[in-house]
């Protein structure tokens, strides 16, 4: 039987990310042939893996990518069992990675995701070998794509917990390049994670949140007593106030008060010698 050297297993360990036990053990097992070692583990990990899939994921990360030309973006909650692994570098990168393969290959649903190709392998594999990897049950519990063909940025916040990306329109295709566009579509975009509106534009709000919210409105201006006809001007009112509260188009800038989020646009359209309207936007908050 080949010597097992601690370099040997250091060298392992390094490859693999693997606990120091189980590469001695995956060496031994290939009799010092370290590439069979690597397959060993892989092995290993693979039942790890199977084994942890019951337990609960609470913790995580929520990944945001853009493609270079701002045309197609992707969002992907990761989700893991501690916030030790949810904010570790390498795990966030690995998110990260599912982003860029969801921008790429435009899964319809969890299981294609799971097949999509990523680094040789598939989705799945790779996703069991970082459970190996971390030594925790992980699962992609959502993601979702966007394709444009005007321009797209994204926002992740600090914590890892929020992150969004926010469409705009534009007439020329090298808006999207544009340092101006782009300073403007971060600050737009940081602000939806900041106040949370339910819609990019008036006419994007539900319905039934519509009909909810001036039902409200309305039997507040009835307790006031006044006049019918007064009555239905208060309330068609306070519903402009909701939509100046909750659009995030009608939204008071957060860094200028004096400006709205469409006269913002409209400044940095003026700027740039283009016509730059906000579109939509797809926020993840972690574990909505």
């Amino acid at each position: 039987m080949a010597q097992i050297t601690a370099a040997l297993v250091k060298q392992l360990r390094e490859m693999t990310d693997s606990p120091m036990m189980e590469c001695k053990k995956a060496l031994v097992e290939a009799d010092g042939d370290i590439e069979k070692a690597v397959d060993v583990l892989r092995t290993m990990g693979l039942a790890k893996a199977i084994k942890r899939a019951g337990r609960d994921t609470n913790e995580g990360t929520i990944a945001a990518y853009v493609t270079d030309d701002g045309k197609v973006g992707a969002l992907v909650e990761l989700t893991c069992e501690t916030d030790f692994v949810g904010t570790n570098a390498k795990f966030r990168a690995f998110a990260n990675e599912l982003a860029k393969v969801v921008a790429a290959c435009d899964p319809a649903d969890l299981d294609a995701f799971l097949a999509c190709p990523m680094n040789g392998n598939t989705v799945d594999a790779e996703l069991k070998e970082n459970i190996h990897v971390f030594g925790e049950n992980q699962k992609i519990n959502r993601f979702a794509r966007i394709a444009t063909d005007g321009a797209l940025v994204s926002y992740i916040h600090h914590d890892g917990k929020h992150a969004d990306i926010v469409e705009f329109s534009i007439g020329n295709a090298d808006t999207a390049a544009n340092d101006a566009f782009k300073a403007f579509g971060k600050d737009v975009a940081m602000q939806c994670i900041a106040m949370n509106p339910v819609a990019a534009k008036r006419e994007d709000v539900p319905a039934d949140v519509v009909a909810h919210e001036f039902e409200i409105a309305k039997a507040q201006a009835a307790a006031s007593g006044k006049p019918e006809a007064i009555q239905e001007r208060m309330a068609q009112g306070k519903l402009e106030k909701y939509y100046k509260e909750y659009v995030l188009d009608e939204q008071v800038f957060v860094k200028d008060s004096s400006l709205t989020v469409s006269q913002l646009a409209a400044k940095v359209s003026k700027e740039i010698g283009d016509t730059v309207k906000l579109v939509s936007f797809v926020r993840f908050n972690f574990g909505e």
